[in-house]
């Protein structure tokens, strides 16, 4: 069942018809996405953290975040896949067992120090992503991310480069995170060879226009569940004034 889910969930990947993942916080969430009629769930790891009451950046415990992404797959019957940052200090076969345990089929991988904005070296973040490979097998669906437009070093070439060492190390995705500028999405999504994965956020270009610069993945981050928020903030404000929610 579990490769049944990864190779569902990797087949969704087509660019030009890109899967669209409203990422989810917790089981809740999860089952109203599916609801709505989405073919997969993916977590967020910033939006988990803090329900969980912990920091982004690795703050939350590995026991913890696995748990909370175990409740997630338990309440959907889609593949599910999670965002687990670095990998919360485990070595490649222990997070690969953890995720095949937790039920997800899918995860993404950072290269840069979660809380410092350093980048890893290619070649070291290469040789972990074939590490997680080789210990997963085709049951889980790698999305490789690339840190460096995050951080503020936009360098196509450098995004390029790394981006062909992911996929050649058994990546599925890519993913170059913030990532806004329409021709670099599309110089990106011509020149890697592979799939790009591309984060919907204000200033990004709408998802209709995701899907015509040949993007394979549409996520959301801790977008949806910012927004969630606030509007739960504005109901409990509501509610101290003495006024109805309704």
């Amino acid at each position: 069942m579990t490769s049944d889910k990864a190779a569902a969930l990797r087949a969704l990947h087509v660019p030009g018809t890109p899967l669209v993942l409203p990422n989810v916080w917790d089981a809740a969430s999860a089952r109203a996405v599916q609801e709505t009629g989405f073919p997969a769930v993916a977590t967020g790891s910033a939006a988990v953290s803090r329900v969980l009451g912990y920091e982004d950046g690795e703050g939350a415990p590995p026991g913890e975040m696995m748990a909370a992404v175990t409740r997630v797959a338990r309440a959907v019957d889609v593949p599910v896949t999670a965002d687990v940052e670095r990998g919360y200090g485990l070595g490649a076969a222990a997070l690969a067992e953890a995720l095949a345990d937790a039920g997800a089929v899918g995860c993404n991988l950072e290269d840069s120090v979660p809380g410092t904005g350093e980048m890893v070296q290619t070649g070291v973040q290469a040789d972990f992503l074939a590490e997680v490979r080789a210990a997963a097998g085709p049951g889980l669906v790698i999305n490789a991310r690339i840190d460096l437009y995050l951080h503020g070093r936009a360098d196509r070439a450098a995004a390029v480069e790394r981006g062909r060492r992911y996929l050649e190390a058994g990546a599925d995705c890519v993913y170059p995170i913030d990532l806004t500028d329409e021709e670099e999405i599309r110089a990106l999504a011509g020149e890697l060879g592979g799939m790009v994965n591309i984060l919907f956020q204000p200033g990004a270009p709408s998802l209709p226009r995701l899907a015509e610069l040949g993007v394979a993945r549409i996520s959301f981050g801790a977008g949806l569940h910012r927004a969630s928020d606030a509007y739960a903030r504005g109901l409990f404000a509501k509610v101290r004034q003495g006024r109805s929610p309704y």
